[in-house]
């Protein structure tokens, strides 16, 4: 029987350089160290509570190991937390714990608003506008 998109995990993995990938979250349990080992590429994690139902993975050793600053992971932490340092390296935002302390995926709602807030902190930061979205052909020139 295959899950229905209703009952996939999310987990939203966000790179220093902006880019971002929306990952399928294990539910099989004892697999959610070697999914963030492999998102994060790294050997330690450390998580940080946004909320309840929202973490942020990093890598433990991220702001000493010449990771680069990551300024989207640490702004969408600054949109939940007040923001007491900067992250460095690939961040990867998940769900909360179960009652057994399993980290959860996120659900559907869950990461796409997360997502939206992602794409909203990215616009802010390089400026992009509906404008430059568009084909060069299809731009309105001013002059």
């Amino acid at each position: 029987m295959s899950a229905t998109t209703a009952d996939r995990q999310f987990a939203l993995v966000v790179k220093a350089d902006g880019t971002f990938e929306l990952i399928e979250w294990p539910t099989k349990s004892g697999t959610t160290l070697h999914t963030l080992y492999k998102a994060i590429e790294c050997d330690r994690v450390d998580v940080v509570d946004l909320t309840t139902r929202l973490s942020m993975w990093v890598d433990d050793e991220g702001m000493c190991n010449g990771s680069d600053l990551n300024q989207y992971a640490s702004r969408l932490y600054g949109l939940h937390q007040p923001l007491y340092q900067p992250y460095f390296g690939t961040a990867v935002f998940t769900g909360g714990l179960d009652a057994d302390g399993e980290t959860l995926g996120l659900d559907q709602d869950q990461a796409l608003n997360l997502l939206t807030r992602y794409l909203d902190i990215l616009i802010q930061v390089t400026n992009v506008t509906d404008t430059d979205l568009l084909p060069k052909q299809t731009r309105r020139h001013e002059d």
